[in-house]
Formats: structure tokens, C-alpha cells, sequence
């Protein structure tokens, strides 16, 4: 069976960023952690938990780590897709990196006879902020500065993102291809 989901960010509105993915039932949630990974372009680089409604969930699912102890966790190697994604329009959240706090909701949008055998990415829209910028209030601090008049906190964002003279920092920038190129990476 072929699951069909739509994975968005939290918080961010304007533009929002989500990706739509079409994923195996057999899928761990630790393989699906790494779809979503790629298709938003994070870079894997934290933390990150399942859980049915965040922080204030009982169960989470998580890779075990022992500095990161939560009571009553299980590892999301060992827990598949199949067996907490029943029927459509189901949600559940997933959190990537507990210091920037990013929260996605995850929609279960479609159960498809189809059998699938790579994960891959149908749609979607909004560029993945860079990795440690402060969550979804630093992003948005990040997009008005850059929107804003020129100053040297402006060049120091610039330059922290890459961008030369003349380059723009385009919120509303999305390519299906690059995201299945990086989905296909992981062979997932």
C-alpha cells in the first residue's frame, strides 16, 4: 500500500512550506523521519520525535538517545508507518530540533492500493529555512531583515546564508525535482 501525506511547517505562513509525499506502508518512522528530511532540505544535523500532539504527548517516537531520555518512549527504528497511520486524515506531529523547535503536522491524506517501492515527493511549496536559525521566530526575523533597508545586520545574514551581491533569499521557492533527487539520495 502507498500512503500519501502532507508534511507542513508550523508557524510559518507567509509563504507556508509543506511538501506532499507519497511514501510505502513499510516504512519505519526513522526511514520516514529521512524522506521528510530531504524532501524539506534539512539537513539531519538534531534531534527529532513522532508524537500524536507534540510536546504534551504520552507516546513519543524517537531514535533512543541516551542524553535525551524521555519516560515511556519508543524507537522509531522499530515502529512502522502501518501501524500508527490507520485511515485518512489522520494527523500527527513531528518535531525536528528541540532548540529551534520546528513542528510539522503530518496529514494522512490517502491509503492507495498502489504498491510503491521508492518514497518520493508530488508537490509542495515554501523553501526550507536554514538549519539553526532560531526556529519559526527566527526565520521570520531573518525574512524581514532581509526585506528591510541595508544594514550590517542584514550583510551578516547574507553572508551567513551565502548569497552574493545581487542574490535573493526567495521564501516562495520550491523544486519537486531537487526534493525527489534528495529523497532518491536515501533510496527510501
Amino acid at each position: 500500500m502507498a500512503f500519501k501525506f502532507k508534511v507542513q511547517l508550523k508557524d510559518i505562513k507567509k509563504p507556508p512550506v509543506w511538501r506532499r509525499l507519497v511514501v510505502p506502508e513499510h516504512l519505519t518512522l526513522d526511514e520516514f523521519h529521512m524522506v521528510i528530511q530531504a524532501a524539506f532540505g534539512w539537513e539531519n544535523y538534531h534531534l527529532y520525535q513522532f508524537s500524536q500532539q507534540g510536546w504534551s504527548s504520552n507516546t513519543v517516537y524517537k531514535i533512543p538517545d541516551p542524553e535525551y531520555d524521555i519516560q515511556g518512549a519508543e524507537d522509531s527504528q522499530m515502529v512502522k508507518l502501518s501501524a500508527i497511520f490507520t485511515a485518512p486524515g489522520q494527523t500527527f506531529t513531528y518535531i525536528y530540533d528541540f532548540g529551534d523547535d520546528w513542528a510539522h503536522k503530518i496529514t494522512l491524506e490517502e491509503m492507495a492500493e498502489e504498491k510503491i517501492i521508492r518514497s518520493g515527493c508530488i508537490g509542495g511549496r515554501g523553501t526550507c529555512p536554514p538549519e539553526n536559525c532560531g526556529g519559526p521566530w527566527g526565520y521570520l526575523s531573518m525574512l524581514e531583515i532581509l526585506a528591510g533597508p541595508k544594514n550590517s545586520e542584514q550583510r551578516e545574514i547574507r553572508k551567513w546564508l551565502g548569497l552574493g551581491k545581487g542574490d535573493e533569499w526567495d521564501a516562495d521557492y520550491f523544486d519537486v525535482e531537487e526534493a525527489n533527487d534528495e529523497i532518491s539520495f536515501i533510496g527510501l
